[in-house]
Parts: C-alpha cells; sequence; structure tokens
C-alpha cells in the first residue's frame, strides 16, 4: 500500500523552540547607563543647606560601572557564564537598567540554574513588569521548578498582557516543556489556570489537548478538543486535531465524515484537504485523493508537497508516465530536486534499468533521501551480482551515516550470505556484537549464519539470549525449536519451544512448517501432514514442499512425493532442500 508522510498538524502547531531560550547570548551594545544623583539632605524648612556642596552631574559612565560591564562582556566571550551572571546582577542592583536584569536572566538559563534564574527575572520583572518576555522567562522558570502558584501568577499576568496571543505563548511554553518530560506538570498547571479564566478557557483546553497526545493520552485529549469546539465549534486548529484523533484511532470513517464537513466550513484551508486526501489513501481510495490533490495544487500552485504526493498516488495506480512528468518538474527546483530524483530513480528500477536507476539514486543528496537512494543502490548491484562495488558503498554509507551502522551490518552479512561467505558474514556480525552486544537482530542473523557453519552451541546460545530478554520472541522459539529436532534425544525440549512459538503465531507458515516438521520427527504423520500442507498453501517453500515430499515417501505415497516435488522444482529449480530430497529418494 502507498505511504506518504502522515500530515503532522502538531508540529506545525508545536513551536520548534522558544525565542526565549535559544537566543544566543552576545555582548548588547554599551550605552551609559541613567545615573541618578543622591538628592541633598533637606533642611527641617525644606530648603536645602546652602553649606553642602553643589550635586555634581556626571555625564559619563562611572568607573566602577564600567569595570562591571567590561568583565560581563569578557566573560560572557569566554563562555564563563557563571561570572557573568554575577557581573550582571551586580550591575542590576547598581543601575537602574532592565537590559542587566534581562542578560543575567538568559545566563541563568543557558547554565540552567534555577535559583539564578529566578532571582535575575525577579528582577527583570521589578524594572519592567510590562515586558512580556520577562514574564514568559519567568512562567518558563516556574514550570520548571514546578512552582505552580508562581507559574499560575505569571501565565495570568501574560494572558491580561496580551491575550490575542495567549495561544501562541502557551504552544511556546509548552514546546520547550515537553522535550523535558513535563507535560504533565503543564498540564495540571493549565487546569488550575482555567479556574481562573472565562475567555481563554477554549485555549487552555487545546494546548492541553495537544500535551495528552504527547502523553499518548488519546482518550482524553480527544475529551478536552471536544471541551474547545463546544466553547469555539469553528476553530479551525482544533478541528484538524480531531480529525487526526480520528485518524490515529483508526476511525477512518469518522475522520473522513469531520474532515469533509470542516471543508465545507474552511473550504480555503488546506490543512483539512490534506488530511482528508492521506485519510483516502489510508482507505485506497486513490482516485478519490488524486482529484483532492489536484485541487490543493489548483488552490496553491507552489506548494510541492502536493506534487509529490500526486506523483507517488500515479505511482500506485501504475501511471508511471504521468508520475514521471510531475517529477521530472519538481527535480528542477532546488528544494524538491532530491526526493524528486529518488522517486525518479525508483520509476527506473521498476522498469529494470539498474544504470538509469543508479545514476538518479547518486544525485540524491539531501540526507532525507540519500541514504535511501545508497540502499536502493546497492540492491541493483547485488541484484546484477556487482559485489566489489556493493562493498565499496556500504564502506561508504557506515562513514557516512554511523547511526546507521546496524542496519547496514545487517544488510552486509545478508549479502556475505547470498553468495555463501558465511565466514565471512559470521565475522563481521561478531565483530559488530561486541559494541552492541544485545541488539536482537544482530544475535538472530548470526544464529542462522552459525548453522550454514555448523557451529550450533553459538547458534543456540544466541537465540537463548534473545529469550532471555525477549520470551515471547516467535522468530526465535521457531529458530531454536527446529534446529534442536536436528538431535533425536531433544524432541521433546524442541517440542516446548516449538509449541509457544506457534501459539504466539498460528497462522505463520515458517512456524507451521517447523511444527509440522516436529510430528513428523515424532511419528506423528496425520497432523504432520496437516501442518506441512497448510503451511505450503501459504508459501510455497521449496523447504517446505521438501518437508511434505519426505513424509509423503514415508508413508509410502511416493506418487504424491513426486507430483508435489515436480510442481516445486518448476518454482524453485535450484532450491537445495528439494535437490537434496532428489538425491536422498529419487536417484
Amino acid at each position: 500500500m502507498l505511504k506518504l508522510p502522515f500530515l503532522s498538524f502538531i508540529s506545525v502547531i508545536l513551536l520548534g523552540s522558544c525565542a526565549i531560550e535559544s537566543e544566543k547570548i552576545v555582548p548588547s551594545e554599551v550605552t551609559a547607563p541613567e545615573i541618578i544623583p543622591s538628592p541633598e539632605a533637606p533642611t527641617e524648612s525644606g530648603k536645602v543647606k546652602s553649606k553642602l556642596p553643589p550635586v555634581e552631574i556626571k555625564t559619563a559612565i562611572d568607573p566602577d560601572i564600567m569595570y562591571l560591564l567590561l568583565a560581563a562582556e569578557l566573560a560572557t566571550q569566554r563562555q564563563q557564564y557563571g561570572l557573568a551572571y554575577e557581573a550582571y546582577m551586580e550591575l542590576t542592583k547598581r543601575v537602574h537598567d532592565p537590559k542587566f536584569a534581562e542578560q543575567a536572566a538568559k545566563l541563568a538559563l543557558q547554565i540552567k540554574d534555577s535559583r539564578k534564574t529566578t532571582d535575575a527575572v525577579s528582577a527583570w520583572v521589578n524594572q519592567e513588569p510590562k515586558n512580556v518576555t520577562a514574564r514568559k522567562v519567568a512562567a518558563l522558570n516556574a514550570l520548571r521548578g514546578k512552582d505552580k502558584k508562581i507559574a499560575v501568577k505569571e501565565l495570568s499576568a501574560l494572558l491580561t498582557a496580551e491575550p490575542e496571543n495567549f495561544e501562541n505563548t502557551l504552544l511556546e511554553l509548552s514546546s520547550i516543556l515537553q522535550k523535558e518530560g513535563k507535560e504533565k506538570f503543564v498540564y495540571d498547571t493549565l487546569e488550575a489556570l482555567s479556574g481562573k479564566t472565562t475567555s481563554s478557557k477554549p485555549v487552555i483546553y487545546f494546548v492541553q489537548s495537544l500535551l495528552l497526545m504527547q502523553m499518548k493520552n488519546n482518550v482524553q485529549a480527544e475529551k478536552k478538543i471536544e471541551q474547545t469546539l463546544a466553547l469555539q465549534p469553528n476553530w479551525e486548529h482544533p478541528l484538524v486535531i480531531q480529525s487526526q484523533l480520528a485518524v490515529m484511532a483508526n476511525d477512518l470513517s469518522r475522520a473522513k465524515t469531520l474532515l469533509n464537513a470542516s471543508i465545507l466550513k474552511h473550504p480555503n484551508n488546506p490543512a483539512f484537504k490534506k488530511l482528508l486526501a492521506q485519510t483516502l489513501i489510508k482507505t485506497t481510495e486513490y482516485e478519490a485523493a488524486a482529484e483532492l490533490y489536484q485541487t490543493l495544487i489548483t488552490q496553491n500552485p507552489k506548494d510541492g508537497e502536493n506534487y509529490v504526493a500526486l506523483a507517488l498516488i500515479n505511482l500506485q495506480l501504475n501511471r508511471d508516465v504521468n508520475a514521471e512528468t510531475i517529477l521530472k518538474t519538481l527535480a528542477d527546483q532546488v528544494e524538491w530536486a532530491s526526493q524528486a530524483t529518488f522517486y525518479l530513480g525508483k520509476i527506473e528500477e521498476k522498469r529494470n534499468n539498474s544504470t538509469a536507476a543508479i545514476e538518479l539514486f547518486d544525485k540524491v543528496n539531501d540526507n532525507s533521501f540519500s541514504f535511501d537512494a545508497g540502499i536502493s543502490a546497492i540492491n541493483l548491484l547485488a541484484k546484477d551480482h556487482k559485489y566489489d562495488d556493493v562493498d565499496v558503498r556500504l564502506d561508504g554509507l557506515m562513514k557516512k551515516y554511523p547511526q546507521e551502522k546496524l542496519r547496514l551490518v545487517l544488510m552486509q552479512a545478508s549479502l556475505y550470505n547470498q553468495q555463501n561467505q558465511y565466514e565471512k558474514a559470521f565475522s563481521v556480525l561478531s565483530t559488530t556484537l561486541f559494541e552492541f552486544p544485545d541488539a536482537k537482530d544482530l544475535l538472530y542473523t548470526r544464529a542462522l549464519i552459525a548453522e550454514h557453519l555448523g557451529k550450533f552451541d553459538v547458534l543456540e546460545t544466541d537465540l537463548k539470549k534473545i529469550l532471555a530478554k525477549y520470551p515471547n520472541d516467535a522468530e526465535a522459539l521457531n529458530a531454536l525449536g527446529y534446529t534442536l529436532l536436528n538431535d533425536a534425544k531433544r524432541y521433546r525440549e524442541a517440542e516446548k519451544y516449538l509449541q509457544r512459538a506457534i501459539k504466539l503465531q498460528p497462522n505463520e507458515s515458517a512456524i507451521m512448517d517447523s511444527f509440522g516438521w516436529l510430528q513428523f520427527k515424532i511419528g506423528n504423520y496425520p497432523q504432520a501432514i496437516k501442518y506441512l500442507q497448510s503451511a505450503y498453501e501459504k508459501q510455497n517453500s521449496g523447504e517446505i514442499a521438501a518437508h511434505l515430499c519426505e513424509v509423503f515417501w514415508t508413508m509410502d505415497r511416493k506418487e504424491d512425493a513426486r507430483k508435489l516435488f515436480e510442481e516445486a522444482l518448476k518454482i524453485a529449480p535450484e532450491d537445495t532442500d528439494l535437490l537434496t530430497f532428489k538425491k536422498r529418494f529419487l536417484e
């Protein structure tokens, strides 16, 4: 089924970072702070004593102030943020200029010192009570410190100061704090805040719904969205989230109903049509999805995402020429060039034009697609048995994408396995297991390779290590049980593993085959035929066919064995299990 990146409206709503936190601390422009002269002492009559000298009006920066300012700037440049903080806080005490308190607050955030942040923000707010950024920092610090009372106070102040921007403020703060795992406290604080306001309840409920989604509590998120829409029924953001929640619950019929209704209310909002188109793709209604994307393209011809989606739908409908036309247009645009080139390569791969496909894959340079393009090129080279080129490219990918090492090592081992180079495969897997000793896929793959090398002790050790951590891993249970059938003394032990495997996955052909083979080994031929025939109907595997042929032969149903063998050999003429059966019984 066609898979498109699902519309993530939450990622659009939840801002990626907070300006108050991410702003880089740089030395501010030095301006002469206002120096307030000390008042002269009045007499009892209210007149100034004439014997006092006249007050000197200072027009230059006091040397002590200049020293502190230079020390603060120098410490900041050297990233000695603790020293810089102390200098700015001293400046805050001596000079009435909120910029110094602001710098101190930013430095305190930088070094993640809650007490220092509280002191600096308190000074900042005292000097500049109407400064919204100061209030945001104060709210952020209170939420971080889980001081609900102060957090509610600061959020209330922000609501009063900028009611029209309160949604963005809450989203901005929530975006930071959900990355720190504080969604629950923010949610509870908003619950307390909702009791103190009426006009902003919809905004609070909406942000709470997003927090609940982050906490994987979609049922409660749905209830909060309903509360939001009960107060503000035509608000577009909650309508989108409500539809997303229906899709996430796999209630696609309801999602389509909600989205169609929202499109009637907001025909110019593309988010509803995009989400509906992606929902239609999930229900394999490709033609209807294509029509929607065509409408979106008409509405906004500059949105390349819609062209990509339409091209992929055309590929799904085997309209490769239409897809190619769209993608070639996108390939000339810098923003979409890599993505379009990747899919053009996939079209050439589909046409079996390996050389053309690899040339296109090699042009992909966007990190979002270059790794997949590299893998696609390697697969094509392996298909053509160009293994030297494969090795060079794999080494290149491992250096470029060290985070993908496990996946690439598994691919390398698989390619060595295809070439019957089992020792090489075993070696690369064993080396990597020193670095990732508990990696399940590495252990499982090495166990399979160990079987080819007759290293049954390694096979058993690796599979048992997997089962110690994942006792219900049906693949490992099946592999271990099937291997133990090689030893007649361990049939009962094998049965224990295979019984668990088939209970977990009763319709998996490989497990049915193993269980049928077990029944044959312990002399239960009717059950053996039952399971092996069911397995073969699910998957025309040479190994399954060879097992079934041997059971027929043993039961003196030789014609059935020969008929099945000839049928299976036509499908897989080079299958080693079938050829082994032929050598043992037919020659």
